[in-house]
């Protein structure tokens, strides 16, 4: 699917990061797409983000939208056309709080999005996060605060070597409609920095479910956290999946 390139500002990002099994994890990938492993696991996560004047390339700042949206997310590998692998993320849900998202996705945007109401709140510098989507399948929530210092319990070494591995992750796809071509968009930061940021509590209904996660596959890792970064969305060629 070609979309217009779109631009604007990453008022926030939170990307939360989990550790899983891999068998658990192959179970909801749609082919060709197989688990990126890092230290014999598949790490899969939430993208949380506050986006502001995004707005297609030739559109005025003024004119552009404000939203908040999450999309759980997938590290994978595939193979394209020319057997050379690539890698990036599967995206199996979407959601946002913007009506204009969930209308043109699939059309101006990649992917289909689901409304949901979202709630952040700035206390003593820590962010308390809570949103619920309107068909009540998928709860997000959690407490943290940016911090100096990078999780020892976490399966990665350092933020740099966490740094590193996400941005490799720039290309995300997601079901298309009424197809089963899967879309994919691209995220183009030209000053990619992140930060540690430290979790208080998290929870997620999507990765707590036992039917596709059952207990002791998955487990909180880490977190990281970025601000006010200039970004553009380019669409990137659709995935066939079997």
């Amino acid at each position: 699917m070609k979309i217009p390139t779109i631009q604007g500002i990453i008022k926030r990002r939170i990307l939360i990061n989990y550790r899983a099994e891999p068998e658990s994890v192959q179970k909801i990938l749609p082919a060709p797409f197989r688990p990126k492993i890092f230290k014999n696991k598949a790490i899969a996560g939430i993208c949380l983000i506050r986006l502001e004047h995004a707005r297609p390339k030739f559109v005025p700042g003024f004119l552009g939208l404000t939203s908040e949206n999450a999309a759980h997310r997938i590290a994978v590998v595939w193979e394209d056309e020319n057997g050379i692998t690539r890698e990036g993320v599967y995206v199996p849900r979407r959601d946002t709080d913007s009506s204009i998202n969930t209308t043109v996705g699939g059309k101006l945007f990649s992917g289909v999005y689901h409304k949901a109401q979202f709630v952040a709140k700035e206390i003593e510098n820590k962010l308390d996060f809570k949103m619920i989507s309107e068909d009540q399948k998928i709860t997000v929530g959690f407490t943290g605060k940016v911090s100096d210092t990078f999780p020892k319990t976490s399966i990665f070494s350092s933020l740099t070597e966490s740094s590193k591995f996400f941005e490799a992750g720039s290309v995300g796809f997601s079901d298309a409609k009424n197809t089963k071509q899967l879309d994919g968009i691209l995220l183009q930061i030209d000053d990619w920095k992140v930060s540690a940021f430290d979790i208080s509590s998290v929870y997620s209904s999507f990765y707590n479910d036992e039917s596709m996660f059952p207990e002791k596959t998955i487990e909180f890792d880490h977190a990281l956290y970025m601000h006010d970064i200039a970004h553009e969305w380019h669409s990137v060629k659709s995935v066939e999946s079997d």
